[in-house]
């Protein structure tokens, strides 16, 4: 019976295993293929899959580096990063108030902040341009960096794991000590808090370099381009360099691989903590 036992345990460690295996294939493919398309000549492209590299990627790289990609690439660091830390900020202090505060209106600001994640981003295109315009912002980064701090989803995501992650009993006991609000909030609130705000910090980066439809309403200025909007210059209206947009996008998703790779622990960890709270 135990050698039975055995046989079924280690057949079943072989299926697991190749399931894995399969589904990373997969999950890898599509980057590969990318990887590899960056490497061809345009009209190569449509002859078939390409699943060996090519020598076109010296001469894709000089027609990206013709569009100034570099200063693109660095302007989407800036404004992804800016972005992502105001996100963190702002969310865990509106999230953490609307957790621990008991105040009148609480519970009716909390449901304003759930039916704005209802309203699609499209619709409020028109006012947020005439409202930039107003203050001065268009043709700058500051659009891409200030008004999305204010995430709907970020004070709703901080507000929900906040709630049960910190005990009442602990800010009550700092409170006692004579610690002020703000330093609860720093020292006590902000430590509970991190497996969140570093999920947030992802997640708000990960949007931020990805974004393509606000940058191209606001920015106007070739200097202020953002990746995606400088991947866009590759395509006119004779040419469009395929090859060369395939390797900028290779280029792109650097920066989520590495973020991935160093934090996947925290990002995983932040979704099942707040997934499993009461």
């Amino acid at each position: 019976m135990k050698i039975k036992a055995r046989r079924k345990i280690h057949w079943q460690t072989v299926v697991l295993m190749v399931v894995m295996v399969v589904a990373s294939l997969v999950a890898i493919a599509p980057f590969w293929f990318m990887l590899n398309m960056g490497t061809y000549k345009a009209n190569e492209l449509y002859t078939g899959i390409k699943l060996i590299p090519s020598n076109y990627l010296a001469q894709n790289f000089k027609s990206l580096m013709t569009i100034n990609f570099s200063r693109y690439y660095v302007n989407s660091l800036l404004v992804s990063t800016l972005c992502a830390g105001l996100t963190v900020l702002v969310c865990s202090m509106c999230g953490y108030a609307l957790s621990k505060y008991k105040f009148k209106g609480r519970k009716a600001m909390g449901n304003v902040v759930m039916l704005t994640m209802m309203v699609p981003t499209q619709l409020s295109l028109v006012g947020f341009v005439i409202e930039m315009n107003k203050i001065g912002w268009l043709n700058s980064l500051l659009p891409l960096i200030i008004p999305p701090a204010a995430s709907a989803f970020g004070v709703f995501w901080i507000r929900q794991y906040t709630r049960d992650c910190i005990p009442d009993s602990v800010i009550e006991s700092a409170r006692l000590d004579g610690c002020g609000e703000f330093r609860i909030f720093v020292q006590i609130g902000l430590p509970f808090m991190g497996p969140a705000c570093m999920t947030l910090a992802l997640l708000s980066f990960l949007w931020s370099w990805n974004s393509f439809v606000t940058p191209m309403i606001v920015l106007t200025n070739e200097k202020l381009y953002t990746v995606p909007l400088g991947i866009r210059q590759l395509a006119t209206q004779f040419r469009t360099d395929i090859g060369a947009q395939i390797l900028g996008l290779s280029l792109a998703t650097i920066p989520m691989l590495l973020l991935f790779a160093l934090f996947s622990k925290n990002l995983i960890s932040g979704l099942a903590s707040a997934a499993v709270k009461e």
